[in-house]
């Protein structure tokens, strides 16, 4: 095949495959987003985060990176915090599960290429996706890890509120 013609379509892949990734993540219920599952799940080694911002600086390159999580109908934008209302910080950290299924998705696309290209190619096809599509899925799970950590906490100062205002409500005084 012509290399032109082979770049060209390559292109064409993983173009569709990405836009058709993105769809169908965005059609997961969320109630199915709202736990890490086993590609998702966060290990004790990533220290909250913190490991992605010592060894790899995500803090100073995370926001470089194109956000497209609002790009279909009923997406939602992971690019900044809403509010540390604890809902918001739920939807956030399930935003992150799916983005990072699609970005899991789009790495594991490259090995399609073995079905019609010769080993270069699809060894290069994978390499490509883990390029670029690894400081996203690092992305989603450093912001995920500092989630996973400030959720609980918040949960608490939102009880502890609701507990304040039923008892100034009730005439109970703390």
């Amino acid at each position: 095949m012509n290399p032109g013609l082979a770049i060209a379509l390559a292109s064409l892949g993983w173009a569709a495959f990405g836009i058709g990734s993105g769809w169908c993540a965005s059609r997961i219920p969320l109630a199915w987003l709202g736990r890490d599952r086993w590609l998702t799940h966060l290990f004790a080694w990533e220290a909250r985060g913190r490991v992605y911002d010592r060894r790899l600086r995500v803090r100073v390159w995370k926001d470089r990176l194109p956000e497209a999580g609002a790009l279909f109908s009923g997406g939602w934008a992971k690019d900044r915090l809403r509010s540390f209302d604890v809902d918001d910080l739920e939807r956030l950290a399930a935003e992150t599960r799916r983005a990072e299924w699609v970005h899991w998705a789009q790495i594991g696309f490259g090995a399609s290429f073995a079905l019609w290209s010769d080993t270069g190619v699809w060894v290069a096809m994978v390499a490509f996706g883990a390029v670029v599509h690894l400081p996203f899925v690092i992305v989603q799970r450093y912001n995920r890890a500092r989630l996973a950590h400030v959720i609980p906490i918040e949960r608490r100062r939102a009880t502890r509120r609701a507990d304040r205002a039923r008892a100034a409500g009730t005439g109970v005084h703390e």
